[in-house]
């Protein structure tokens, strides 16, 4: 199994210098990014530098990404995000509010239940499955995980290959629906450098270096994603700010977080999983499934499209769920996905430690 998840030994960047890797890790980027652009996929600049991360992770690559620059692309995502919502955002929730708890709490009830049975089953150490079924925040399930007795990892391996697989599914889904509604559609080509206000990037460029240190100070989950969003949306609604982001900034962006999930897959932690990765694969293709079911369901009995109810129940990975729904066709209503991937983002957090307990009071009074 290590031979099949990881290149043959020889096969390593370790002695590279590390000029030469980050050469390489670019070139590779680039070419990765081309491929996925040919073949019509939405996101293709963030799934591009993802594979080329993971590629050089598993050849023990030592190109280390400073948090620096991936905080700041999660504020421009952010703000990205705000820039094509309103307040309607609000609107979607108290309008179809219980469409959207329904939503929210189906996802989170598969995947606890998925967890709860690999616990049961003992195919994972201490309650790891919970927190690796986890359907979003992959970087504060990982760190929360290590104080409720779970291998943190195996839950990183797990939430972050299920980022991936969401990421790369949901964009296949996306490139299909848009050949099979519009068969004349294209991915509009990119204008890298429109004419711009630059007033209002500076604006912009303000909000995103303020936002993320407030955030880190208070603490806010994914706080570097949402606190831009929020205040972006906040200021712009009143008419203080038009957020204004060139596409040459938004593909530093996409690269950056592409390149932070795939550099967490180093060889050594592939190969500490290897012994538990068709069930980790199985688990995470299962989750994936019954959500596309929830979303099929959610577009048959409800006035939202199918895409947008497909995304609107991908279980995690918000910030790549983001970038795709902005690659896809007009249609696609951004407001109701992104406010369900929040919500359910804040169930998430409270959910998991809740049923960490209950799996742990199991097993005590199952001893006692």
């Amino acid at each position: 199994m290590v031979k099949f998840l990881c290149p043959p030994s020889r096969w390593t960047l370790k002695n590279w210098p590390v000029l030469w890797q980050w050469t390489g890790l670019i070139l590779v980027s680039v070419f990765f990014t081309l491929l996925w652009n040919s073949l019509h996929m939405p996101a293709a600049l963030l799934l591009g530098p993802m594979s080329a991360a993971i590629l050089f992770s598993v050849m023990n690559g030592h190109v280390h990404l400073s948090q620096k620059p991936f905080s700041f692309a999660q504020g421009v995502i952010g703000c990205m995000v705000a820039h094509n919502l309103s307040f309607k955002i609000l609107g979607e929730i108290i309008k179809d509010w219980p469409i959207f708890l329904g939503g929210v709490f189906s996802v989170i009830i598969i995947s606890n239940l998925i967890g709860w049975l690999l616990t049961r089953l003992k195919l994972f150490p201490g309650t790891t499955a919970l927190w690796g079924a986890a359907p979003g925040a992959a970087t504060v399930m990982t760190l929360m995980s290590e104080s409720y007795d779970a291998d943190i990892r195996l839950v990183a391996f797990m939430q972050y290959f299920r980022v991936i697989c969401v990421a790369v599914i949901a964009s296949f889904i996306s490139q299909i629906w848009m050949a099979s509604s519009n068969s004349g559609y294209q991915l509009p080509s990119i204008v890298w450098f429109p004419p711009m206000d630059w007033a209002n990037f500076a604006k912009t460029l303000a909000l995103i270096i303020v936002a993320i240190p407030i955030s880190r100070l208070l603490h806010i989950p994914n706080g570097r994603l949402l606190l831009p969003l929020f205040t972006g949306l906040i200021l712009q609604y009143l008419g203080y700010i038009h957020l204004t982001l060139p596409p040459l900034l938004l593909a530093f962006s996409y690269t950056m977080l592409g390149w932070n999930i795939g550099l967490r897959f180093s060889r050594a932690v592939v190969s500490y999983v290897a012994h538990s990765f068709f069930q980790v694969f199985a688990a995470i293709i299962v989750l994936i499934l019954l959500c596309g079911c929830m979303g099929a369901l959610l577009a048959h009995f409800t006035h939202i499209d199918p895409l947008t109810a497909y995304l609107a129940t991908s279980p995690g990975g918000s910030d790549s769920i983001a970038i795709i729904a902005a690659s896809s066709p007009d249609k696609i209503d951004m407001a109701f996905i992104m406010a369900m991937q929040t919500v359910r983002l804040i169930a998430v957090l409270l959910s998991v430690p809740f049923m960490t307990f209950l799996s742990h009071y199991h097993t005590q009074k199952s001893k006692a």
